[in-house]
């Protein structure tokens, strides 16, 4: 690699790093890890506990209850060691009274949300650690707004957390071919947010009767492949109105917000270096400083 060429990508890792409103430090890394090895066990552990076994009626508060004390971590270990500033806490308040507010627009309507974009374009923007965060508190907010608070809202939160995260993720990429990306990503994550979101229902939801009915006992296999069947069975025409939304969505809007995020974030400077200079003249103007030679 050329001198220009590696002054040119070390530039470019620079200002990318900038951008990135929430830093993870190494004890944040661990506790968002947590977080999502509890969100997975949160969604999958119909294919390893039965119900009845684990007080499955006291699930989903005691899930509720540990996800607000996690996120709480996140934000208060990315206080405790200067990865989040004051300018960060309010793109997060500000983008997630945004997303509080456009969500009632599609109310889930044959599968409309209006939610998942702002997710996929300010994970893309401003990092995984700070999509994992709005996805929880743009939900969050939401839920207290609609009165939809409830037994599902933790799976809701940690299925945005989950898309606003690995959307920081997502590889390099520019104009028309990041637009594109993200366009993609956002379908597939309108897929994967149904997918996971059912788990937390299915196994109170049928006769058991039901060929697509959960039932103790039987291998994974046998398992997942009667929930797959559940899911394209009720939730498929859903999901794919997810997919499309979040797909023109970020088509038509991707470019402009995504400007506007990479601008904000260009004057915010989230992780700008400080530096100290000092003020007031000549170097003998400072006490103890020997006196300036004629």
């Amino acid at each position: 690699m050329t001198a220009p060429a590696a002054a040119t990508a070390s530039a470019t890792a620079s200002a990318s790093a900038r951008t990135a409103a929430i830093r993870i430090n190494a004890r944040a890394g661990i506790v968002i890890a947590m977080a999502a090895f509890l969100g997975i066990v949160a969604f999958f552990w119909p294919f390893l506990v039965a119900p009845g076994k684990f007080g499955s009626n006291y699930a989903p508060p005691l899930i509720f209850g540990i996800l607000l004390v996690i996120v709480l971590c996140v934000v208060i270990s990315e206080i405790a060691e200067g990865g989040i500033n004051s300018k960060a806490l309010a793109m997060l308040g500000v983008l997630s009274a945004v997303n509080a507010a456009i969500r009632p627009l599609g109310a889930g309507t044959a599968g409309i949300e209006t939610v998942f974009f702002i997710l996929v374009l300010a994970g893309r923007v401003y990092g995984p650690g700070f999509g994992f965060t709005l996805g929880c508190t743009s939900l969050f907010a939401s839920a207290l707004i609609t009165g939809g608070v409830g037994p599902w809202m933790p799976y809701q939160m940690f299925g945005c957390a989950f898309v606003g995260m690995l959307a920081g993720f997502l590889p390099k990429a520019g104009g028309r071919r990041e637009v594109g990306l993200l366009a993609v990503y956002g379908s597939v994550s309108g897929y994967l947010f149904g997918f996971l979101l059912n788990l937390s229902f299915w196994p109170f939801s049928l006769d058991p009767n039901s060929s697509i009915a959960y039932l103790p006992g039987l291998p994974f296999t046998e398992q997942f492949q009667r929930y797959l069947a559940f899911d394209l069975a009720t939730s498929l025409g859903w999901d794919t109105g997810r997919a499309v939304t979040n797909f023109v969505c970020v088509c038509l809007a991707g470019p402009a917000v995504l400007t506007v995020f990479r601008r904000a974030a260009r004057k915010a400077r989230f992780q700008a270096p400080v530096r100290f200079s000092s003020q007031g003249g000549t170097g003998h103007d400072r006490p103890g400083a020997p006196p300036a030679s004629p």
